[in-house]
């Protein structure tokens, strides 16, 4: 019944707009009275139909699980990788994290100093890492031309510089280590303390 009176309150607002000179209270009671008894008895009116049109046009309505920024699931007993960051102050950080996680989400969570200022879209460079061992850097897989030409303009770059939003633990990263320049480009004010 809830969705009779939510279609004849559209399909009533229709009968108005569509005439021709200002409608009156009892208009109004009589236009959804007779809307109402064809609704009820089967009766085909103009308005009526409409309100059958209505009908079929709504849909199911659906969500799916949010996803914050940041918010990491636990990795499953037996499946964890360990990943190590080197602070601006040379403290070593050993996590265990799950395989697809990107090293910005997992800084970030961890609340290390690691900015992210365009939200991991590969679009600036300061979640720029530097990939401890050369051996550990050509594990991981090539950098994209975006994050090449990103990587241009980082603070302090090295043979073994990636941005942390590009790079993804897998089983062949468990051990990794990187360290965190000691500037970026973005220049946040913590970066002259």
């Amino acid at each position: 019944m809830a969705f009779a009176r939510q279609a004849l309150s559209s399909g009533l607002r229709y009968t108005l707009a569509s005439a021709s000179k200002e409608p009156t209270l009892a208009s109004v009671q009589q236009t959804c009275r007779r809307a109402m008894s064809s609704l009820q008895s089967g009766k085909s009116t103009p308005s009526a139909a409409r309100i059958r049109n209505l009908r079929s046009v709504t849909r199911s309505f659906s969500t799916s699980t949010v996803l914050r920024h940041g918010d990491l699931t636990p990795p499953k007993p037996g499946e964890e990788r360990r990943i190590t960051f080197i602070t601006k102050d040379n403290q070593a950080l050993t996590l265990e994290v799950k395989d697809g996680d990107n090293l910005l989400d997992i800084a970030q969570a961890h609340d290390l100093d690691m900015e992210g200022a365009c939200g991991g879209s590969c679009a600036c460079s300061t979640c720029h890492i530097i990939v401890e061992g050369e051996e550990m850097y050509d594990k991981i897989p090539e950098p994209s031309d975006d994050e090449n030409d990103m990587l241009d303009l980082a603070f302090g770059l090295t043979e073994t510089s990636r941005l942390g939003c590009q790079v993804h633990m897998s089983p062949e990263l468990d051990g990794l280590v990187v360290r965190l320049p000691s500037m970026t480009r973005n220049l946040q004010g913590r970066d002259f303390e």
